[in-house]
């Protein structure tokens, strides 16, 4: 049996990241996820961060009125944020950690100890037709967590898998790379959608789209900063062909 395909969701986070640095309207990120979403994107990821660091209101109000694409919103589970939500109806919400002090998500949710009020996110979301997802570490505690909270799909946060490989450590990077393997073989085998992403290249994308259980990758920063040298057009279509690639490798063998 083929395995299922693999979707691709950019972020376009790091287009309004430059407009704001020197204000003004230019690049819009709602013109980014355009040429995104014709260079092969199945679908658009944004972060509405609480302190409006990059993405801001309108930005998301516009690419649900204009994109032909779903759109993924990341969110903080904090009241504001999914009165956004619930306003808005976007296609998905994936539920993030947030603290004002870091320069990026800097690791899973732990939804094993957010109890009542992150089951309460999801219901709220989930009663508006919003699919939820969770972005934790690949742990069995946290995906248990996600299937008793409600949450029909989880994403795999790949970071300190992505560092490993960047610092050129095979020992960890075997190591986080087995461990992302059997979370996300343990999450499809409870039912849930499994989605990854965080600091994923070409050639990491490549591998874990060797995950048949794996049907969807969120890449934004990656992609942005490779659009200075060959476009975004091209940076994404560079992807879609990686990740391609490594779903033919299903069932050859070779990963």
């Amino acid at each position: 049996m083929p395995a299922p395909p693999i979707r691709l969701g950019v972020n376009i986070d790091h287009v309004a990241t430059l407009r704001n640095a020197r204000g003004g309207r230019h690049p819009d990120p709602v013109k980014a996820a355009a040429v995104a979403i014709a260079a092969g994107a199945d679908g658009i990821t944004a972060h509405l961060r609480e302190d409006r660091r990059h993405i801001r209101d309108d930005d998301i109000a516009r690419l649900k009125a204009s994109i032909e694409k779903p759109l993924n919103l990341e969110m903080a589970a904090t009241r504001e944020m999914v009165e956004i939500a619930r306003k808005t109806r976007p296609h998905a919400a994936c539920l993030v950690p947030e603290r004002r002090a870091e320069r990026t998500t800097e690791g899973g949710l732990d939804a094993a100890g957010g109890g009542e009020p992150l089951r309460a996110a999801v219901a709220q979301l989930a009663e508006v037709g919003i699919r939820v997802s969770l972005f934790i570490a690949a742990e069995p505690v946290q995906i248990e967590a996600a299937v008793a909270i409600g949450a029909p799909v989880i994403e795999i946060h790949t970071g300190a898998w992505c560092e490993a490989l960047a610092a050129a450590n095979a020992s960890a990077a075997a190591t986080e790379f087995a461990h992302i393997t059997r979370g996300a073989a343990l999450a499809a085998g409870v039912g849930l959608e499994v989605h990854a992403g965080h600091g994923l290249d070409f050639a990491s994308a490549e591998k874990i789209a060797t995950l048949s259980e794996v049907i969807e990758l969120n890449i934004g920063h990656f992609l942005v900063g490779e659009a200075m040298f060959e476009g975004l057009a091209g940076a994404v279509r560079k992807m879609r062909a990686a990740m391609d690639r490594g779903r033919a490798k299903i069932g050859s063998g070779a990963r």
